[in-house]
């Protein structure tokens, strides 16, 4: 059935538990117990329960399988990201003493992004800084569910967005000087992992600088 408009989360039909760990009943039970009282809470089915095959092996299955199916056999499930993603720009304007330049959120992955598709950015340029440590705000959002990549967030309800773990790095200069603020190009990616792969491809020169994000854990690596 089709997702309502003001779900706060996707909602499952169906759980599937693997890991030797929900060999306890008394964990599977309260388990399932939590995910349908968040369905009930906004007038969703109650999830089923998936019968499983040894609890113990399922992980290690899996994996072997999803070799199997990068190979081009077997059927591949795919999933997409529970929320978009945004990284923060700083607005371009005169620097003033004491004050902050406004940021802007740029959308790098929309909402339901599949594991394993890229998009580029389009015909957009940005500054990057290398040789010196930067670092990278990124947003997450459950309810902005209408943004596509390149769309740049000016303003934004509290609720709209919400701040994740930042990345601080150090770019290397790979024959630039240090400080010196390169125009970009953005590319970004998600790993079938689960990691978002931001990538900066310059216009001058066949370097590429990428930054990476595990959406999942929502912490920078």
């Amino acid at each position: 059935s089709r997702l309502p408009a003001d779900a706060s989360f996707l909602h499952p039909t169906a759980v599937l538990f693997n890991g030797g760990v929900f060999k306890s009943e008394l964990l599977a039970e309260r388990t399932l117990t939590i995910i349908n009282s968040w369905l009930a809470a906004e007038g969703a089915a109650a999830a089923r329960l998936l019968e499983g095959a040894d609890l113990d092996l399922a992980v290690a299955r899996g994996a072997a399988y999803y070799g199997y199916v990068r190979r081009g056999q077997g059927v591949r499930i795919r999933g997409g990201t529970a929320r978009a993603y945004y990284v923060a720009v700083e607005s371009v304007m005169p620097a003033v003493p004491g004050m902050q330049p406004p940021v802007q959120a740029l959308c790098l992955a929309p909402f339901g992004m599949e594991e394993g598709s890229e998009a580029a950015l389009p015909a957009m340029e940005f500054g990057l800084v290398v040789g010196e440590q930067v670092r990278f705000r990124f947003f997450g959002s459950s309810v902005r569910r209408q943004d596509q990549v390149g769309t740049l967030l000016e303003e934004w309800e509290p609720d709209e967005l919400q701040e994740l773990d930042e990345i601080q790095t150090t770019l290397p200069a790979d024959g630039r000087a240090v400080g010196e603020v390169v125009r970009v190009r953005l590319h970004a990616r998600v790993t079938e992992a689960g990691t978002l792969e931001l990538e900066a491809l310059p216009h001058d020169g066949p370097q590429r600088w990428k930054v990476e994000f595990d959406v999942r854990a929502g912490a920078g690596d």
